[in-house]
C-alpha cells in the first residue's frame, strides 16, 4: 500500500461484505475509507436472520471455506465479553443429513448430530451454531473498523472512475447490477416477521414438500420468524398475506408463536448470483479494483473468509 495523502483503499458499500472487508484491510495497516449509499442500519445486511449456514450461495466448495473461517471468528466473539451480538445457540437444520456432503461440517462442529423424532419430522441435524443479531453486531462491526483507523461517508457511486484511491473494492452486492454493471446479479427477495418471544430458546429452519420455508431465530428481545426466497422481486415492501403465511407456517412447527404479538415487519433483498464473484481487475492508470460480490443469502455466514481474500488480492 502506498503512502501520501489519498486513501489506500476504497471500499464501496457498507454492509456486512463491505463492513468485514474495510476492517481487515484497516487492521492490517491500509488506510481505508467506506463509501456506503446507506447507513449500516439501512443495509441489506440489517434484514438479516442471521443464522451462520451457508445458504443460495456458490460455488459450494470455496463458500464452505470461507465459511469455516467466519465461523472461527464468531465463535471467538461469541466466548467474549464484549457485546458484539454474537451468540452460540442450538437448533434444527431441517431436511440435512450426515452424508457424504455434510463432512465439512462434522470435522468442525462435533455436536453436530441427526435428530430424534422428538426434535424434528423428517430428517434433520442438530447443531450448535452461531447466531448473530444484526441490530447490534453492524454497529459494532463499524465502530471496530473506525478505531482501527477507518473513515465511513456515506455517498452514492455512479462509475467506479469517481473513485480516485489506488486501490478500489467492490462490495456493493446487488448495487453491482448496475455499478459494475452485471446482469447476472439479482435480487432474492426475503421477507421477515419480527415477534415476541413466547420463551423459544433454539432456532430451526425447515423447508417442506412445496419449497415453502420456515424459519425462527431468537434473538434479544424478539424473536424472528420467516421466510421467503423470491427470485427477481424488487419490491421492498412487506406483503401482509405473505406475512400470516410465515406465522402460520413457523406456528406449525411451534404452536406457541400463533399467538405472538408482531413487532414489526421486514423485508431485504439478497444479492443472488451464479457465483460469488471474488476476484482482482484492472482500472484505468494502473489502478486496482476488487470483487467482492454475489453473496446471496450467505453474506453474514462468509464475510470473515470473503474479507481476508478479498484483503489479500488487494494488496499483492
Amino acid at each position: 500500500m502506498g503512502s501520501g495523502q489519498m486513501d489506500d483503499v476504497v471500499v464501496v458499500g457498507g454492509g456486512v461484505i463491505g463492513l468485514t472487508t474495510a476492517l481487515v484491510l484497516a487492521e492490517r495497516g491500509a488506510r481505508v475509507r467506506v463509501w456506503t449509499r446507506d447507513p449500516v442500519e439501512g443495509t441489506t445486511s440489517a434484514v438479516a436472520g442471521a443464522l451462520w449456514w451457508p445458504y443460495r450461495i456458490e460455488p459450494l466448495a470455496l463458500a464452505r471455506a470461507w465459511a469455516l473461517r467466519s465461523l472461527e471468528v464468531y465463535e471467538e466473539l461469541a466466548a467474549r465479553s464484549e457485546p458484539a451480538g454474537v451468540r452460540m445457540v442450538e437448533g434444527v437444520l431441517g431436511g440435512e443429513s450426515l452424508d457424504e456432503a455434510d463432512a465439512w461440517a462434522t470435522a468442525r462442529l462435533p455436536g453436530l448430530r441427526a435428530t430424534t423424532a422428538e426434535e424434528y419430522t423428517g430428517p434433520g441435524l442438530w447443531a450448535r451454531l452461531p447466531v448473530i443479531d444484526m441490530a447490534t453486531y453492524l454497529p459494532w462491526l463499524r465502530d471496530r473498523f473506525l478505531k482501527a483507523g477507518g473513515a465511513i461517508e456515506t455517498r452514492s457511486v455512479a462509475g467506479f472512475g469517481e473513485v480516485e484511491a489506488p486501490v478500489v473494492v467492490n462490495c456493493t452486492g446487488l448495487g453491482a447490477r448496475e455499478l459494475v454493471p452485471d446482469a447476472s446479479v439479482r435480487p432474492v427477495r426475503g421477507q421477515l416477521v419480527v415477534v415476541e418471544n413466547p420463551g423459544i430458546r433454539t432456532w430451526l429452519t425447515s423447508t417442506d414438500a412445496d419449497g415453502e420455508m420456515a424459519y425462527y431465530f431468537p434473538q434479544p428481545g424478539r424473536l424472528l420468524l420467516g421466510g421467503t426466497a423470491v427470485e427477481d422481486d424488487w419490491s421492498p415492501e412487506p406483503d401482509p398475506g405473505v406475512a400470516e403465511a410465515i406465522v402460520r407456517r413457523c406456528a406449525a412447527l411451534r404452536p406457541e408463536i400463533a399467538g405472538a404479538r408482531v413487532l414489526a415487519h421486514r423485508v431485504g433483498l439478497r444479492p443472488g448470483r451464479d457465483a460469488v464473484r471474488l476476484k482482482r481487475a484492472a482500472l484505468p492508470g494502473g489502478r486496482v479494483l476488487v470483487h467482492n460480490y454475489g453473496h446471496g443469502g450467505a453474506g453474514v455466514t462468509v464475510a470473515w473468509g470473503c474479507a481476508e481474500e478479498a484483503a489479500g488480492l488487494a494488496s499483492s
